[in-house]
C-alpha cells in the first residue's frame, strides 16, 4: 500500500436517533483501529460530516483503564476536521467505524458519497465496520453501478438489531426487578416519627430500613438476620 497519502477515518457527527435517544460513535470501533494504524506508521486523518467534537454513544464509554489506553484516540475526537474541507484531498483509503449515529448522517450525505467514490476511483481501499457500511449506500462506481455491486458486505444485520434491543430490554427488566426488591426492604413511615428508644432517631418522612434495629412505639425491630416474632 502506498502511504504517501493519509488514511481517512470518517466518523459520525450524529448524537440523536429519534425520541431523544442518545447515540453517536461506538468508541471501541474507532479507538482500536486508530491504535493499530498509528502503531504501523499509517498516517491518519480524522474527519466527520460537521467537524468538531464527536459524540460518543454512552453505551460505549470505557472504564478508566481503557480511557488511559485509548487516550490518544479519544483526543483525536475532540476536534475533527469538517468533511467539506478535506474530502477532495486524496486518501490512500477510507475507514468508517460504526455506532448508530452513522445511520443518521452518512447515507444521505453527498460529501460522504463523494470522498468514498473518489477514493475508490483512485485505487484506494474502502472499509467499514458495524453500522459504518451505511455510508456505502449512495455510492456508485465510475460506470454508474453501485459501489458494493459484486462484493460481499459485512455489516450489522436487522436480526442483530433485534437481538441487541431484546438484550437491552432484558437488562433493563433485571435492573427494575432488583430495584423493586430493594424498595421492598424500605418502610416509609410518612409523617410519624420514631419514639425515643435505644436506636437512632429518624426524621418525619425518612425511610426506615428493616434491620436497622430501631424502636417504633416502644417495639424493637429485629436486627438483620434475626427472626421477628
Amino acid at each position: 500500500m502506498n502511504l504517501d497519502k493519509p488514511l481517512l477515518m470518517l466518523v459520525t457527527s450524529a448524537s440523536q436517533m429519534g425520541q431523544g435517544q442518545q447515540t453517536g460513535l461506538w468508541l471501541e470501533e474507532f479507538a482500536i483501529p486508530y491504535q493499530i494504524f498509528r502503531d504501523n506508521k499509517v498516517p491518519v486523518r480524522v474527519a466527520s460530516p460537521t467537524g468538531g467534537k464527536v459524540p460518543i454513544d454512552p453505551r460505549s464509554v470505557p472504564d478508566d483503564e481503557q480511557k488511559e489506553q485509548w487516550k490518544d484516540a479519544i483526543a483525536e475526537l475532540e476536534n475533527t476536521r469538517p468533511l467539506e474541507e478535506i474530502w477532495e484531498d486524496g486518501f490512500v483509503g477510507v475507514f468508517v467505524p460504526g455506532g448508530h449515529g452513522a445511520m443518521f448522517d452518512m447515507p444521505d450525505n453527498p460529501l460522504v458519497a463523494g470522498v468514498l467514490e473518489r477514493t475508490w476511483a483512485q485505487g484506494g481501499v474502502i472499509s467499514a465496520v458495524c453500522h459504518g457500511p451505511t455510508g456505502l449506500v449512495p455510492c456508485i462506481k465510475p460506470d454508474g453501478s453501485p459501489l458494493v455491486a459484486g462484493h460481499r458486505v459485512c455489516g450489522f444485520t436487522n436480526a442483530e438489531e433485534t437481538a441487541a434491543r431484546n438484550r437491552a430490554e432484558a437488562v433493563a427488566a433485571v435492573a427494575a426487578q432488583k430495584e423493586a426488591e430493594q424498595r421492598a426492604d424500605v418502610v416509609h413511615i410518612g409523617q410519624r416519627s420514631l419514639l425515643p428508644g435505644n436506636g437512632p432517631r429518624v426524621l418525619p418522612g425518612e425511610p426506615l430500613r428493616v434491620g436497622d434495629g430501631l424502636r417504633v412505639a416502644g417495639r424493637e425491630h429485629p436486627q438483620e438476620g434475626q427472626r421477628a416474632d
